[in-house]
């Protein structure tokens, strides 16, 4: 172990060679993030309700030993108790994903019923204090401690440590895929380690993309118990039948290893998918992308809310960027031009200018160095951008003014690429999805590379956050954008 690792909460589980191959050890820095995370949330909440209990208790000093104590007390051991029966703290759940945090908020909402009721079996007078003012506190301070712990661990698998050592079952191409998104999102946790195909062979004869062919699809379960890998990821393949699949997770049972199955619908997930078991068959559910509905109005509503207060909040800024681009260079300062919105209905979209006065007449000029992916035209040392529209562009000012979009309907804040006409007009039905919803603000674009992004990955995200969407996921689309907009990745 080096050095730098000694001192790391989350150590690094590389494997060690013995006479049978490679022998892992069961995960050590699991189990120390997790009674990271326990020691976090605990630590958290005696701190939150040690602090109320004693500032209002001081105010009630008579009886402040007899009863702050007891609903101090009585709150820190149902919070915990809640986050236990909640498994908030599964290593399966911690360190990526919104699983995580939504189990963190249940714990939490369940916890604050319990006390609303023994509140009125009580009569206690002080329990809405504990209600209203103690578990939103709570929440406040376990989830943002969850998350800088998060950071701290994403920091370490970006450094190659802290990831679950994967066996890969399926076919190669399948087998390919999973491996390169393994590679390009580290911060997920996933390692693969070795492949097991149907005939035992890799594209590179025993290797697949770098990665050893270790056996055949019939020697996965003695590999597993062999060599302890923490996960078994298995995806799609003909040789996969219901029988054989049954037949592996019980030869997996007794063992640590988590087994993942990759459904057919690669790109379905989320609230879309529900496992049923009807006529005692476990089968996959799909219910329909939804459009309408008591969900879509609360996004409504949360979107023109949400652009009003920004639009406050950011009027100053404005102001000055408006300035700068009037003094940088000749024209206006506002951009205005047609994008294509829901339904194919056109919009004008509004944009601080970043661009000469005639930028759009010598396109044409420009358009042999096209470096933009498939429809899309990008430059990234375009002439036409000004000084300042650099700048704006880098940090993604000159989007602001989108907000007036979003706060007369035309937008969201979160949604896929708002498309030129030209580019509308090329779409193929598939692609035409993406206009079954309101274009964004942000999405899953703007926070995985923006322009940096090949087109088929750029139209593949769009499409899932259409068949995806969920009013969790655009919460955690928003957070992430604030750290996209600061490294710049693919602002050009």
């Amino acid at each position: 172990m080096q050095q730098g690792e000694l001192a790391s909460p989350f150590p690094s589980a590389r494997g060690r060679l013995t006479n049978g191959g490679v022998s892992r050890p069961a995960s050590d820095w699991e189990q120390r993030y997790r009674r990271t995370v326990i020691t976090s949330d605990t630590v958290a909440t005696a701190f939150v309700v040690a602090s109320i209990g004693s500032f209002f208790g001081a105010r009630d000093a008579a009886n402040w030993h007899e009863k702050w104590t007891i609903l101090a007390c009585g709150t820190e051991i149902l919070v915990l108790g809640a986050l236990a029966v909640s498994r908030s703290w599964a290593p399966a759940v911690l360190g990526q994903g919104a699983e995580e945090f939504r189990r963190l908020g249940r714990s939490l909402f369940m916890a604050a019923v319990v006390l609303a009721l023994g509140g009125i079996a009580l009569t206690s007078r002080n329990i809405k204090l504990w209600i209203f003012v103690a578990i939103p506190a709570i929440a406040l301070v376990t989830m943002t401690a969850r998350y800088l712990l998060r950071l701290r661990l994403h920091r370490h698998r970006n450094q190659g440590r802290c990831l679950r050592p994967v066996l890969a079952a399926g076919s190669p191409e399948t087998v390919r895929d999973l491996i390169a998104r393994a590679r390009k999102f580290p911060h997920l946790g996933w390692r693969v380690d070795a492949v097991c195909t149907t005939d035992g062979l890799g594209v590179d004869g025993d290797q697949l993309d770098g990665v050893p062919v270790v056996g055949r699809l019939t020697d996965v379960a003695t590999h597993v118990q062999r060599d302890g890998y923490r996960v078994l990821a298995v995806t799609p393949d003909p040789h996969w039948s219901p029988d054989r699949l049954q037949r592996l997770a019980w030869n997996l049972e007794g063992c640590d290893t988590e087994m993942v199955v990759a459904p057919v619908l690669m790109e379905v997930a989320g609230p879309r998918l529900h496992v049923d078991a009807v006529l005692g068959i476990p089968l996959l559910r799909v219910s329909m992308p939804t459009f309408t509905g008591g969900r879509r109005a609360v996004k409504g509503v949360v979107d023109r809310l949400g652009a009003a207060i920004l639009l406050i909040l950011f009027a100053p800024l404005m102001v000055l960027v408006g300035l700068m681009v009037l003094v940088d260079s000749r024209g206006g300062a506002l951009y205005r031009q047609r994008r294509v919105g829901k339904d194919g209905r056109e919009f004008t979209i509004f944009k601080f200018r970043t661009m000469v006065s005639n930028a759009h007449a010598v396109r044409a000029e420009l358009a042999d160095r096209n470096e933009g992916a498939g429809l899309l035209f990008k430059l990234r040392s375009d002439p036409r951008v000004t000084r300042v529209g650099a700048v704006l562009r880098r940090y993604s000012l000159d989007e602001l003014p989108q907000l007036f979009n979003v706060l007369t309907g035309s937008m969201s804040l979160v949604g896929p690429r708002p498309p030129l006409p030209e580019e509308s007009a090329a779409y193929g039905p598939d692609i035409r999805r993406r206009l079954l919803v309101k274009p964004g603000l942000t999405g899953l674009w703007q926070i995985s590379g923006r322009s940096d992004l090949p087109w088929e990955e750029a139209v593949r995200l769009d499409l899932r956050y259409v068949e995806d969407w969920s009013l969790a996921l655009d919460t955690v689309i928003l957070w992430k954008t604030l750290r996209a907009v600061i490294h710049g990745q693919g602002a050009y």
